[in-house]
């Protein structure tokens, strides 16, 4: 188990003084990050093997968003690997160790030259310690596309998105906090989003245009990434608050 502690900055925060999904999403990602480079295979290691770690899904739930300079524990562990598949978990906890917000993630470790997955060295089995998987309520990992027409549905097509040189991480692909980024800019204003579930499907690279599918049933909102030929980049789920969740919940 790795962990860290940190402060909530202010441009961490959303308008009203809490920490944003988008900035929670990016603490488990450094998370994850910081452990690799800790055991000795992180980004360096990697880009001598030509590979990298490429998220597949995620799963974050939200108990409490904190406040601009509360003190908080990051932690991440790997809870099983198979094959080039990692699976992961992370949590964010505050100063009295009550759970903030708790994920799963699925990556796969792929080789950079040629698109396809790479099977991870002894040094990198090594390195990882596998240990008890999290506690928690474990969604599907594919995500339903409500159809257009589709009964109780609230079924739109935006304005396409362009990938931008921000957008791109130091494997020249669309970060997976970037897709996020994106998909949220189409929930409307004064939601809560208590848990984001994301298939990511295939990568997408500077100057890919990205097609918007978003539907909305019942406090459910799907947005769909998509290229020219209707394939999704990345399937994104949002589950709004319907009443408030107790500052004091604990797990």
């Amino acid at each position: 188990m790795y962990e860290f502690t940190g402060k909530i900055r202010y441009s961490e925060t959303d308008s009203e003084g809490r920490l944003s999904l988008e900035s929670l999403l990016d603490y488990f990602q450094d998370c994850s990050t910081f452990q690799s480079e800790s055991l000795g295979v992180g980004l360096e290691y990697l880009k001598e093997k030509h590979q990298a770690w490429v998220l597949s899904s995620w799963q974050i739930v939200v108990r409490r968003y904190p406040g601009l300079c509360e003190q908080v524990v990051v932690g991440t562990f790997p809870y099983d690997l198979k094959g080039f598949l990692g699976f992961r978990n992370f949590y964010m906890k505050d100063s009295e160790g009550k759970f903030l917000a708790y994920a799963n993630s699925l990556w796969a470790l792929v080789d950079m030259r040629t698109g396809k997955p790479a099977m991870p060295s002894e040094r990198i089995l090594k390195a990882y310690v596998v240990e008890p998987r999290f506690e928690m309520e474990y969604a599907p990992r594919k995500i339903r596309i409500p159809a257009e027409g589709e009964d109780g549905v609230n079924f739109s097509r935006p304005e396409d998105l362009l990938v931008r040189p921000y957008h791109l991480d130091t494997n020249h692909h669309v970060n997976n906090g970037q897709f996020i980024r994106m998909a949220m800019s189409f929930l409307p204003e004064g939601f809560t989003v208590t848990q984001l579930r994301a298939e990511y499907k295939k990568q997408a690279f500077l100057n890919d245009v990205l097609k918007p599918c978003v539907a909305e049933s019942d406090g459910i909102f799907v947005v769909s990434l998509r290229d020219g030929e209707d394939k999704p980049y990345v399937n994104v789920e949002f589950t709004v608050e319907k009443e408030s969740v107790s500052a004091d919940a604990d797990i």
